[in-house]
């Protein structure tokens, strides 16, 4: 399983790249959105990567950032979501926006994707809303609702206590940025784990 290529952008195409690692070039499907973050032609270039595995091919797609990746893992699940689909989905809308879309039942949100309709549309928001959890109203978010934070960080350690305990990663990620907020940037572990605690279990 490749999960991640470091190498040159060696080039691109509408919907793919080729990474150029150690003289071996791979091919990476790609939306417009990752295809945007990459660079110019030449400079080096981090890319986290799906293998796609059928009967008779092996494609690599590639995501300029894991959170790209995840919503693809999840968009690929719902029936009649393909690979090309899940690409398509992710050129109209950055992760957060999609994560709002489908916590909210934004169906036409998501149809704005090319080869979306209706009825694709809100199969994905009933497939994937209690997967993903409510979107916060703002900052970095990834699969599941939980907010993006510092590796080692007091929040981050809140955050992975609450769901060690089975808390979902939505509601834990709720709880900790609430008991957070409340508490100041000066509160302990301890304190902010009891606090989001409390809230979660509203």
């Amino acid at each position: 399983m490749i999960a991640k290529l470091k190498g040159r952008l060696d080039s691109t195409g509408t919907d793919h790249a080729i990474i150029d690692v150690g003289g071996v070039g791979y091919l990476v499907g790609a939306s417009s959105r990752t295809l945007a973050a990459l660079g110019p032609v030449g400079e080096a270039v981090t890319i986290h990567t799906e293998m796609l595995v059928a009967e008779d091919s092996i494609r690599l797609v590639g995501f300029a950032r894991a959170e790209e990746r995840d919503w693809f893992r999840l968009l690929t699940h719902v029936q009649g979501v393909g690979s090309r689909v899940a690409l398509a989905i992710l050129s109209a809308l950055e992760p957060l926006e999609l994560h709002r879309a489908v916590a909210m039942g934004d169906r036409a949100m998501i149809a704005r994707a090319n080869g979306v309709g209706p009825k694709l549309a809100q199969r994905i928001v009933n497939e994937l809303k209690d997967k993903t959890g409510a979107a916060p109203a703002g900052g970095p978010v990834g699969v599941g609702g939980a907010v993006a934070m510092p590796a080692g960080s007091l929040s981050a350690d809140a955050l992975s206590a609450l769901q060690n305990l089975g808390f979902k990663p939505g509601e834990a990620s709720s709880a900790v940025a609430a008991a957070e907020e409340e508490l100041g940037d000066s509160a302990s572990l301890d304190a902010l784990v009891r606090l989001a605690l409390r809230k979660a279990a509203k």
